[in-house]
């Protein structure tokens, strides 16, 4: 008997834990999530590695005193690496119902997710994949490269965490049967 209770009960938690699965359209209208006061209180997560590339050159070109001619060049480098599964925020909604999701603090330091009018696809990295030079997108103050061959921003798409509740209440009533008087 208590092996049936102890079955039943890794039963019961193990179909408690929560899923991450792609946030999509579908997700959204079934837990009515059309505004964005609701949408703030969902805590999405990024599906795969993203990583944004800042180079900064500065170069001075001079004269010394007796006439060499110096050329100064200086060189900035910084990553943000925003890790597969790293929890995001909903921000804002975009002029054409992108998603706006902060990964941290400050002013325009969010990235853009959309997804076609399907109701099954899911919201992915919103960026011009084509633009000359590779895709740039504004982080915060600056504008980042993306990177493509760190991490897999082609395939980023937002993801919810998703759980499923089944509560079962069971009586078990026993019967005596009847004898004949």
């Amino acid at each position: 008997m208590k092996a049936i209770y102890f079955y039943f009960g890794l039963t019961l938690f193990l179909s408690s834990c929560a899923t991450q699965v792609a946030f999509n359209n579908q997700i959204r209208d079934e837990f009515a999530l059309d505004t964005e006061e609701k949408m703030s209180k969902v805590q999405f997560y990024i599906s795969h590695t993203i990583v944004l590339d800042e180079e900064v050159k500065n170069q001075n070109s001079t004269t010394t005193s007796n006439g060499t001619l110096v050329n100064n060049s200086s060189t900035k480098k910084e990553s943000i690496i925003i890790q597969a599964n790293t929890p995001c925020l909903f921000d804002s909604y975009g002029p054409k119902g992108e998603i706006n999701v902060r990964f941290e603090t400050g002013e325009g330091k969010t990235l853009s997710f959309t997804s076609k009018n399907d109701a099954v696809r899911r919201y992915s990295f919103n960026v011009d994949w084509n633009q000359a030079g590779g895709p740039k997108i504004k982080y915060g103050d600056a504008t980042y490269k993306i990177d493509v061959l760190r991490g897999s921003p082609r395939s980023a798409y937002l993801k919810v965490a998703r759980r499923k509740l089944e509560k079962v209440k069971r009586k078990d009533r026993f019967v005596r049967g009847m004898k004949v008087r």
